[in-house]
């Protein structure tokens, strides 16, 4: 938490410096959406979809598609479209992991001194949401971490997309409604993002008290 605050302190930082010089943010945004918006929605999906399996900040996405397509496609499309990337990002990470790059990934780890876990049957599911909800690893990491340790596919899919599939969610209405100047639905997003931070601390906790029970 205190790298991710450092790092948009340096971030604000850094736009503040460019602003007192004299760039002009509003139009090198206008800018930078017109050029997404030439890409056109399937691009643009298909890139959100493909793009994060290899370490793009999946955030970026999120953030952009709602003043690129939003007059284009609606809020629902919008939405509807992210689902559906977020959806095809996490079956192609959990077969790269578990089928085509498995023998390299297994490589790099032990040569960077680790070994893959071997998780009981009875703790998949929890590792699978500890995992989903645990800030810090970035959201490709955390689907080859779970397709390395052989988390059965059924077991991976449902938390894998519908956890991420909420803050997702609260940041495209909040980068949509930001660009159309729409403060109450900046609020629903914001809302939705917070209501996600609430609901995986009170689920980090119920875990950590389930393992603090010693067993009978």
């Amino acid at each position: 938490m205190l790298l991710k605050l450092g790092a948009l302190l340096l971030v604000a930082v850094v736009v503040a410096v460019l602003v007192l010089r004299g760039l002009d943010v509003k139009g090198l945004v206008t800018r930078l959406m017109a050029v997404i918006g030439e890409m056109g929605p399937v691009a643009f999906f298909a890139a959100m979809a493909l793009l994060p399996a290899v370490g793009f900040p999946l955030m970026a996405f999120c953030l952009t598609a709602g003043p690129a397509f939003g007059a284009q496609m609606g809020l629902g499309g919008i939405l509807l479209a992210s689902a559906a990337a977020i959806l095809i990002n996490v079956l192609l990470t959990y077969w790269l992991a578990r089928v085509a790059l498995r023998p390299l990934m297994e490589k790099l780890v032990a040569r960077l001194g680790y070994r893959i876990p071997v998780v009981e049957k009875a703790d998949q599911l929890e590792l699978t949401i500890l995992v989903r909800i645990t800030p810090g690893p970035p959201f490709f990491v955390q689907s080859y971490l779970l397709g390395l340790a052989e988390i059965p596919f059924r077991t991976y899919i449902l938390p894998s997309f519908f956890i991420p599939l909420f803050n997702i969610t609260g940041v495209i209405i909040f980068g949509d409604a930001l660009a159309q100047g729409k403060g109450k639905w900046a609020a629903l997003g914001i809302g939705l993002v917070v209501a996600g931070g609430l609901a995986v601390h009170m689920l980090r906790r119920h875990f950590a008290k389930r393992k603090a029970v010693p067993s009978p």
